[in-house]
């Protein structure tokens, strides 16, 4: 069976590689350069995270390397699920698809949690302030790791955010892609500006050592703590996989997409390495296990203060393109399965005016809106799983697979040394799930299991057979 990306009622060619390029941007640089350095440097690596940045890097570079080579093949929306449903079957998609669907929605409203967090605080410096009971989660865990109720009611800024992004994915990808770009530009001029004036603050001692000695636990600094980190900050490079995701609404998807995923990682881990080197030279690493470590380190450093308000500014754009790109992400997975009939038909039905998946949307950010409103952030974090590494294995495994089945298709885009790439992308994706803790692990399992039971009572009576899909 094949299918054309052509075939019936489709999404609005309407991106080109700037926007796509962009797209990435908006989606990677985000909690991962205005949080979680601080927390990777503090507790796992010291100055080492920058090498944390660039191995992880390295390993999204070798997968997105595979990504370019199936999205310039295959140019439909749902990104790694649709490529495994074309070349590996229909099982193996609904599992990629399934973990996809955590990683995206959890991920995109713990984002906006965070993204509340820095909001309220910014209010605060002007005088101002959400109520109590509209500022948080209903209920925390405390030290012991009990549920207690705080008094609050609902995160209200958190899902208002959800609720705002959620209007301009209705009205329309460019629509969307156009307010990301805005917000990309105003965050990576911060970025840029952090990194030029923080490079003539640093301070060598504080990089000295530049890997700490380990603690004698492992994975606490040391050599093991630098490679423990990268499956924290890995988080932070999820962004390059709604590149490939929106490859059915870009212009020219066989050469755009390839640019838009490539050019987002290496500029992304560039800014990282160079953010990370700035922020443990001028303040000591120790220190920066903070809401915001950014703002932190440049609120303690002489010559740097009057930058901090500007980088809480940045951080509130930052997160919500960062909401905006993951929601976007997930309405085209769910598109997707859709279209193969894997859930519901609603989730694939298209607005006549606007050209996007809209009824998908609105119950995509409906559900995003309640889990970022009643969740706290610690919560919603342990509901991020190991899904989207294990997507990168399957994605770099199905090349090498494709190659061999099916050799003399056209390849647009080929990746370069692919019986080494490949294999190298797979070994530095397992590498990092090795490291991460065990209850990931079990929670990757357990929503594994659900996944299977909906699988078995849904999808299997109504899916598509395995088909191959044209770009005719």
């Amino acid at each position: 069976m094949q299918i054309s990306e052509n075939s019936g009622p489709g999404l609005k060619r309407a991106l080109g590689p700037f926007h796509l390029i962009t797209l990435g941007i908006g989606a990677i640089i985000g909690a991962g350069i205005f949080v979680l350095t601080g927390h990777a440097a503090a507790q796992f690596a010291g100055p080492g995270v920058v090498i944390s940045f660039a191995i992880a890097g390295l390993g999204c570079l070798f997968a997105g390397l595979c990504y370019s080579e199936y999205a310039s093949m295959i140019p439909m929306a749902g990104s790694a699920y649709t490529y495994t449903y074309a070349t590996l079957g229909r099982f193996l998609a609904w599992i990629i698809g399934w973990n996809l669907v955590l990683e995206y929605l959890a991920t995109s409203a713990t984002v906006a949690v965070g993204w509340s967090g820095y909001f309220n605080n910014f209010l605060a410096s002007l005088g101002l302030s959400v109520p109590h009971i509209f500022a948080g989660a209903p209920i925390a865990a405390n030290a012991g790791g009990h549920m207690m109720a705080t008094g609050a009611l609902f995160n209200l800024p958190a899902m208002l955010l959800v609720g705002f992004v959620t209007i301009f994915l209705v009205i329309g990808v460019k629509t969307s892609a156009n307010f990301n770009n805005v917000m990309v530009a105003i965050k990576l001029a911060i970025v840029l500006a952090v990194i030029f004036v923080g490079f003539g603050h640093v301070v060598p001692a504080n990089h000295t050592p530049f890997v700490p000695p380990n603690t004698g636990a492992f994975g606490q600094f040391g050599w093991t703590g630098v490679f423990r980190a990268t499956g924290v900050i890995f988080f932070a490079y999820i962004g390059f996989d709604a590149v490939s995701v929106a490859a059915q609404e870009a212009k020219n998807p066989q050469r755009d997409v390839p640019i838009g995923i490539l050019g987002s990682l290496v500029l992304c881990t560039a800014l990282y390495m160079l953010m990370s080197y700035v922020l443990t030279g001028i303040a000591p690493y120790s220190s920066l296990n903070v809401a915001h470590p950014v703002s932190a380190a440049l609120e303690a450093t002489p010559g740097t203060s009057w930058l901090a308000p500007y980088v809480n500014i940045g951080a509130i754009v930052g997160l919500s393109s960062v909401v905006l790109v993951l929601l976007l992400g997930q309405t085209r997975i769910f598109y997707a399965m859709s279209r193969d009939r894997m859930i519901p038909p609603v989730f694939a039905e298209i607005h006549p005016r606007f050209a996007t998946p809209w009824k998908g949307t609105i119950v995509t950010g409906f559900a995003c809106a309640v889990m970022a409103g009643l969740l706290p952030l610690d919560i919603l974090g342990e509901l991020v799983s190991i899904g989207t590494l294990a997507a990168f294995v399957i994605v770099c495994a199905g090349v090498m697979v494709l190659r061999v089945r099916q050799p003399e298709r056209p390849r647009p885009f080929r990746t370069p040394l692919v019986w080494i790439t490949a294999p190298l992308g797979i070994a530095m994706c397992l590498f990092m799930m090795v490291f991460l803790p065990l209850d990931t692990w079990l929670r990757l399992v357990a929503w594994t299991a659900i996944g299977l039971l909906i699988y078995v009572f849904y999808s299997v009576r109504h899916a598509k057979a395995h088909y191959a899909i044209t770009a005719e």
